[in-house]
């Protein structure tokens, strides 16, 4: 085999000359609902409108059908009704008031807060993931990092028996590693 020869690497190069795409995985519905949600919160916090037009709306989106639509209920009833509350939890954790903030990121601290406060099925770590990965989407370049680290320290507040146990386990790992 000459070694020279790269079609032989896993990292060959496509018929077309370019490098292989990474597979896309698909949307999970928790993943379309938590969208939803957001799409539906920005609206509210821009317009004022009523949950029920807003709940609407955003039903009638495409493939809003692919969505967890019990997720999605729970996310934008519960964010915008217990939105002060959740701004709360959040204004210990931010640097300016929430008002102030992105309408986006506002929105997305909102899910994240409300994640965290609510669905305990959902570990710390992955709902503070998901808050990101939406604001990677849909807010400005550097949000996700702000995002990350409001809800990072906010997850004590919330779920400060997840968040402490999560610290030793992963203290304890280091220090048997040593």
């Amino acid at each position: 085999m000459n070694t020279n020869d790269k079609s032989a690497t896993p990292q060959a190069k496509s018929a077309t000359g370019s490098a292989p795409r990474k597979r896309v995985q698909p949307k999970s519905a928790r993943r379309r609902s938590r969208e939803a949600a957001l799409q539906g919160l920005y609206q509210w916090l821009i317009t004022g409108d009523d949950v029920a037009t807003i709940d609407a709306h955003m039903r009638e989106q495409q493939d809003f059908d692919k969505a967890d639509r019990a997720h999605f209920d729970a996310l934008l009833n519960g964010c915008i009704l217990e939105a002060s509350d959740l701004d709360g939890v959040l204004a210990r954790h931010v640097d300016r008031k929430t008002t102030e903030l992105s309408p986006i990121e506002h929105a997305v601290l909102m899910i994240g807060a409300y994640e965290l406060k609510h669905c305990v099925d959902i570990p710390y770590k992955v709902a503070i993931n998901e808050a990101v990965e939406l604001a990677k989407s849909f807010g400005g370049t550097d949000g996700h990092k702000y995002v990350n680290g409001v809800l990072d320290r906010a997850a004590g507040d919330l779920r400060p028996l997840e968040v402490s146990a999560r610290g030793k386990a992963g203290a304890a790992g280091s220090s048997a590693s040593k």
